[in-house]
């Protein structure tokens, strides 16, 4: 057989023997044996060289691989359910494509600046690969929605010549003898492509200048946007809540590995499948925020303060897991079980280290909860004191028009605010969705570029749209790396795609 066979194929060629090429990701040796893991983009596998079975030049070979050497080998595949993927491979044969030489990603840790200076290479970790699996399957399940709801994809401009999303915010260039911005959003093109089309989304990139470091912010992202005409905001959270549950379903049917390898508990995902969504007004989400709301018999405030218990005590028993431990390791053990035992004590440590954060983060988070303004936007803080409350994402709409964008649609019967809806992703992952139903009054619309001090000679073909046939129309964007990061489980943001681009991060 000269087909090389991928790694996720293992499974169809049980007790067979195949070609197959790919990286080594790590290897140790035994008494007469070497143990190989190899990855190739598809999978990993543990592959096997046993002294006995293979000719001195390979057994030699195999002993002086080192980490990211690429490599042909032959084997036999043989079922074993306590190896990785439930295969491993007998190799029969070994020849090296491409030696690896002092590879700077060892299996120590490194700190996140180091990781991200080498993200060509930190690209081909075991925990990165997953991400960017299901970061894969996310945008496939995207696109399978909106084209069996009915949806045009269609594409807008990442050159424009106006601001939407408010001037501050914005990388400028020159688009040969004109003053040029690189696209916020692709949103007010979508509206004019919902007019010719109906149902559209665009799928593509997009850019805020903000000089934000948190775990939430990226200068280059992927936004989804569907645009549809003859909408209302009801109807616009209805298909974002439909949206939201397809893809999570996708995700636990066909990232199963993936979800294992970055051990996401997936409890959450499967209730959200089956939930109706909290849908909260402003108004009662800051009453929520400043602890005067009870959701199932407690406040935000109660809650918090609970939790914040909670986690001093964890970090105590943490710590007295770590001293036993050590004090068994100095007292002297085998090899086999001293290893266990440090794994077992850097596991905790790096326990405290997210709890300690949480421990410091909790009474920040209630001092600016009980602090919050009436009238302003959430932050950050203000949005994990939210979801802390429910389990599965959470729908605020209708907000006070002066903080939402100029093109969202007033509340006839409550002018001050607007028909807009955040989503709220739980687990502290705030907004992951942004929209609202548009605002079809030609004045309005005209008072609210003034207002924001907007030039209103960009926006003259985006007030055609209110001249001839408009009709109502709402949309919403999904911003796709906070997405890929709510599902994932990661931290930060700049692991959720390839090459991120964020304040004061350009290279590689």
């Amino acid at each position: 057989m000269n087909k090389m066979i991928q790694i996720k194929d293992f499974k169809n060629f049980e007790e067979k023997t195949i070609k197959t090429q790919g990286w080594v990701t790590n290897k140790r040796s035994g008494k007469g044996l070497e143990f190989i893991i190899l990855r190739d983009g598809s999978g990993y596998a543990q592959c096997i060289v046993n002294k006995d079975d293979v000719s001195g030049d390979v057994f030699e070979i195999a002993k002086r691989l080192s980490q990211e050497t690429s490599i042909k080998i032959e084997g036999k595949i043989v079922k074993d359910e306590k190896q990785l993927g439930g295969y491993e491979l007998q190799i029969s044969n070994l020849k090296v494509i491409g030696d690896s030489d002092n590879y700077p990603i060892t299996n120590k840790e490194h700190g996140i600046e180091f990781l991200m200076d080498k993200r060509h290479l930190w690209l081909r970790s075991k925990r990165q690969w997953a991400i960017l699996k299901v970061r894969n399957r996310i945008i496939f399940a995207i696109n399978n929605f909106f084209q069996t709801e009915g949806f045009v994809q269609t594409d807008s401009p990442i050159f424009t010549g106006n601001a939407a999303e408010g001037s501050t915010t914005l990388f400028s260039s020159k688009f040969y003898e004109q003053d040029a911005y690189l696209a916020q959003t692709g949103q007010l093109y979508g509206e004019a492509m919902a007019m010719a089309m109906g149902k559209i989304y665009t799928f593509g990139p997009t850019f805020r200048a903000e000089k934000s470091k948190t775990r939430r912010h990226l200068s280059e992202f992927w936004m989804i946007e569907p645009e549809m005409a003859f909408h209302d905001n009801d109807m616009n959270m209805d298909l974002i809540e439909k949206f939201l549950r397809y893809i999570v379903a996708d995700i636990l049917e066909n990232c199963k590995e993936e979800l294992l390898v970055l051990d996401r508990d997936t409890t959450a995902f499967k209730t959200l499948i089956q939930k109706d969504f909290p849908r909260l007004t402003y108004d009662e989400a800051v009453e929520i925020i400043k602890g005067i709301k009870t959701i199932n018999g407690k406040t935000s405030i109660e809650l918090l303060e609970e939790d914040l218990k909670n986690i001093k005590a964890k970090i105590s028993e943490n710590r007295t897991g770590i001293e036993d431990r050590e004090k068994e390791i100095a007292g002297g053990v085998k090899k086999g079980k001293r290893n266990f035992l440090q794994n077992k004590i850097d596991q905790l440590k790096n326990e405290i280290s997210t709890l300690e954060q949480k421990e410091k983060n909790i009474p920040q988070w209630l001092n600016s909860a009980k602090n919050f303004k009436y009238g302003e936007d959430f932050g950050g803080s203000d949005e994990t004191v939210i979801t802390r409350m429910f389990d599965v994402p959470v729908m605020v709409y209708n907000w006070p028009h002066e903080i939402k964008a100029f093109y969202m649609k007033r509340d006839k019967e409550s002018p001050e605010l607007a028909k807009g809806v955040d989503v709220l992703a739980p687990e502290g992952y705030g907004e992951i969705v942004g929209g609202g139903e548009r605002e079809t009054d030609l004045n309005l619309l005209i008072e609210k570029i003034e207002e924001h001090k907007l030039p209103m000679s960009a926006f003259e073909w985006y007030l055609d749209l209110r001249k001839y046939g408009s009709v109502p129309h709402a949309g919403f964007g999904l911003g796709l790396e906070r997405t890929v990061a709510w599902i994932c489980g990661t931290q930060h943001i700049r692991e959720t795609i390839p090459f991120p681009r964020y304040y004061g991060r350009l290279h590689p």
